[in-house]
């Protein structure tokens, strides 16, 4: 007799520096309006407004974000339409567009990047 493993039943969560990502606006999810958050938050579907946060912001593949965005850490797999201060580190995935102005301390950018804007690197925890 063998035991199965009872791995299906909890889907897997992203681990980040910050810790782990428990909050998703998942890919069918669209939400427009002002977002603050203080734990690390994935957006995979669509988002319009404002973002708001000191913590970690992943926006994932296929996500689609048209917002002023100002957050401690900001990993770009999906597309960005505005402005992004991330005043940690701002990474930009293969996947990732950004069309707009970026101010950020750390910036990693990957091959096959879209960016369309101007770049201006700052102090980290400054605007």
């Amino acid at each position: 007799m063998s035991k199965k493993a009872a791995t299906a039943s909890k889907p897997s969560r992203t681990v980040t520096e910050f810790g782990t990502i428990s909050t998703v606006l998942g890919r069918e999810t669209h939400f427009s309006g002002i977002l603050n958050f203080k734990k690390p938050l994935e957006i995979s579907g669509e988002f319009q407004g404002e973002i708001e946060s000191e913590g970690f912001l992943l926006v994932s593949e296929g996500a689609k974000v048209r917002a002023n965005i100002k957050a401690g850490t900001v990993i770009v797999g999906g597309e960005i339409t505005g402005n992004v201060i991330a005043t940690q580190r701002l990474e930009m995935l293969p996947s990732g567009k950004v069309n707009g102005n970026i101010k950020t301390a750390k910036l990693q950018i990957a091959d096959g990047v879209i960016f369309e804007g101007n770049c201006e690197m700052i102090l980290p925890n400054k605007d």
